[in-house]
């Protein structure tokens, strides 16, 4: 067995995909072209996920609760972000749907760099490099992605908010597919 060197942020990411494939079936090299990763890295991904108790392999199913846990809890220390400097992209976090519409305050807004992105605002890296490709191809993933983003950065009241969307799109989901 391999050695675990922890998590990377590509991680969540193909977590959080396998969420939005919801009961379809799927195989490593779907969710690589759709990540924009290569499938070894799909692979080694999931293999860590399963090691640390966020993937079930035997079924090919995320373990939610354990997820959710993760991200709401511990995600903001071990894959923090800074905004940094003004930029064009793709709006994230708060600056993004679902939470643009409950947020009033028309604060600065928080971007994924992308030179023809329709949004000025700082920027924050996105989790893994390929995340922007990635949203603009699933709309459903690039909700979950801008949660996290809210739970990276945001300030108490936007991290409830995510919190409370992510818990929604994660754990309840899960129930009604049952």
């Amino acid at each position: 067995m391999k050695k675990h060197n922890g998590m990377r942020p590509q991680d969540i990411a193909v977590l959080l995909k396998v969420i939005t494939l919801d009961e379809q079936v799927w195989q490593s090299k779907d969710l690589a072209a759709s990540l924009s990763i290569s499938a070894s890295e799909v692979s080694e991904s999931l293999r860590r996920s399963a090691y640390a108790g966020l993937f079930q392999k035997h079924n090919k199913r995320v373990s939610r609760l354990a997820l959710f846990d993760f991200l709401v809890y511990g995600l903001r220390y071990v894959f923090p972000q800074q905004p940094g400097a003004l930029t064009q992209g793709i709006p994230t976090a708060h600056s993004a749907s679902p939470l643009k519409a409950m947020m009033s305050d028309g604060g600065i807004n928080y971007v994924w760099p992308m030179a023809k992105g329709p949004v000025r605002g700082q920027s924050i890296e996105p989790l893994y490099p390929g995340a922007a490709i990635a949203a603009q191809e699933d709309p459903k993933l690039y909700e979950l992605l801008t949660l996290v983003d809210a739970l990276r950065v945001g300030r108490a009241r936007e991290r409830e908010l995510a919190q409370k969307e992510i818990k929604k799109r994660i754990l309840y989901a899960a129930e009604h597919q049952s």
